[in-house]
């Protein structure tokens, strides 16, 4: 898909999510859920798992067709529905693609791609965060099938979810080099979902608490090889990285837009507030990190569709990106006075939308040690 084709079908992306999206969002981030039919909706629109192979139902596009589809509904301000989006499209569905056999695939790809199927990525537990290395939920071999038991938390799309990506230990008392990862289906007996976990942000997001119970798997829900889990993980995790990363960049275009409209608007003292030299600094600071946020993050994406894009720089990306995000979209809502600070204005779900961005996908404190250990080895 070359530059014209891309921006014709951002234009599409952008048509369909304000008439499908933007009607309905308020009510969603109340209710803490997007509606089911969202995802059909938006399958049967060709925006789900784009670069998924057409074998399997999807465009074929290049990844950049994903990620640019983050940007925009991050850009328009629904950070808790492009968290769930960047999950189903940006990570699962590749995991998938990548790793996945070619019956899993034809199980799994095209049910994602119509929306009829909703994914979710299983790593984080009650006592593993960024450290997967801490995980205690187990698989262990009976015959032909794998019975799975354990929990996860903070699982996004965890209330809606048909499938599961789960990270298990299948070879006790080797850490990392005894992980699996599993295709869980749902459906299944000894599945059980907590309620929905309430978040200062990203609302229409549902994060849920997953239980498995003497789960019983068939021995094709392995994906990939026993074992090599952790090494699928590592793998794959410049592309969450750089998911993350289109929100925050594409989330702070966002705020600035409806920040400068607010400040040519808004009047003190007479004039303007947007005449005011400290709002001009502030705005010429914000535009400024945006511009070097945005020209490291394409030239990741240009890397990573090239295959060359490094887990030390995803790591720099990511915590260059989210830090960004956050400290930007202050300065914005500081601009709305009180207003701000009420959820009547945008500006203020973009600020507690952004927080999280911190802390998923590897938090910034683990990302600046990976940079580190790339600058200084182990030392």
């Amino acid at each position: 898909m070359d530059n014209e084709e891309l921006t014709l079908f951002r234009d599409m992306a952008r048509r369909a999510f304000e008439q499908e999206i933007s009607p309905h969002y308020e009510q969603w981030e109340e209710d803490h859920m997007v509606p089911r039919e969202l995802w059909r909706t938006l399958g049967s629109a060709g925006l789900l798992c784009a670069d998924v192979d057409e074998t399997y139902g999807g465009a074929g596009t290049s990844p950049q067709v994903t990620l640019m589809l983050i940007e925009e509904l991050s850009r328009m301000g629904f950070g808790g529905f492009a968290s769930g989006f960047g999950i189903h499209s940006n990570i699962v569905a590749p995991y998938l693609s990548r790793h996945g056999t070619d019956e899993q695939k034809q199980q799994w790809l095209p049910r994602m791609v119509t929306g009829d199927a909703v994914g979710a990525l299983a790593m984080t537990e009650p006592g593993a965060g960024s450290d997967v290395q801490g995980i205690r939920t187990n698989a262990t071999r009976d015959g032909d099938e794998w019975v799975l038991n354990g929990s996860k938390i903070f699982i996004t799309n965890g209330m809606h979810a048909d499938l599961v990506i789960v990270a298990a230990i299948t070879d006790p008392g080797k850490g990392a080099k005894g992980t699996s990862l599993f295709l869980v289906d749902t459906s299944l007996p000894g599945f059980e979902r907590g309620k929905k976990i309430e978040k200062i942000g990203q609302h229409a997001s549902d994060t849920a608490l997953l239980f498995f119970q003497d789960m019983r798997l068939p021995a094709n829900a392995l994906l990939g090889q026993e074992n090599k889990g952790f090494m699928i993980m590592m793998e794959e995790l410049p592309r969450e990285r750089l998911g993350i990363a289109a929100q925050a960049v594409a989330a702070t275009e966002g705020a600035l837009d409806i920040t400068v409209a607010y400040v040519l608007e808004r009047k003190a003292f007479g004039q303007a507030i947007a005449s005011f030299q400290n709002t001009r600094f502030k705005l010429a600071d914000v535009r400024t990190e945006i511009a070097l946020n945005r020209a490291l993050y394409e030239q990741c994406a240009d890397e990573y569709s090239r295959g060359e894009l490094t887990a030390d720089k995803a790591a720099m990306l990511k915590l260059a990106s989210c830090e960004m995000q956050c400290a930007t979209v202050d300065e914005c809502l500081q601009l709305f006075g009180g207003y701000g600070y009420t959820v009547e204005y945008p500006i203020s779900r973009f600020y507690t939308d952004a927080r999280v961005q911190r802390i998923y996908g590897g938090s910034s404190e683990i990302m600046r040690e990976l940079v580190a250990r790339s600058i200084l080895g182990r030392a």
